[in-house]
């Protein structure tokens, strides 16, 4: 006996392989992806044995690393110590030779301006006068222009 096939049987038997093929791609798929992830977890694994250590070493050259760094930082601040009191010595010595450099131009400048107001013939007084506010004024723009080159 002899069925009678209809079309309707034959989309479904279409369709019965179909959903077979499908089902077997999506196996062999899903075997692959297995495969992968099998092989991403075994690199992860490798990755953390052999990353841990260097990480570990790592830190201990972190360690040296800042250990002469702070030696460094010592010797830094011996030498901004020195060169300070190095300046403060320039310093004072340029006060000590300075203030009798002044002094001295001051009364020469103001000798000339005396000697000379008493030969125009200006009174002993009068020159007198002129040679102290000479010299003070002369003194004064020693000061300003010693001021003035020790700003940057």
């Amino acid at each position: 006996m002899l069925a009678s096939v209809d079309w309707s049987d034959v989309a479904y038997a279409a369709l019965a392989f179909f959903l077979v093929l499908a089902g077997l791609a999506v196996a062999y798929g899903a075997f692959r992806l297995g495969g992968t992830l099998g092989r991403a977890s075994s690199l992860i694994e490798g990755t953390e044995t052999e990353l841990l250590p260097v990480i570990t070493r790592l830190g201990g050259t972190l360690d040296r690393v800042n250990t002469q760094l702070d030696k460094v930082d010592v010797m830094t601040d011996s030498a901004v110590d020195a060169v300070s009191t190095v300046d403060m010595g320039v310093r004072r010595v340029t006060n000590v030779v300075t203030r009798p450099v002044q002094a001295l131009a001051g009364l020469f400048t103001g000798a000339r301006h005396a000697t000379s107001a008493a030969r125009s013939g200006a009174s002993w007084r009068d020159a007198v006068d002129t040679g102290r506010a000479e010299a003070a004024r002369r003194e004064q723009d020693l000061a300003d222009e010693l001021r003035q080159a020790d700003t940057p």
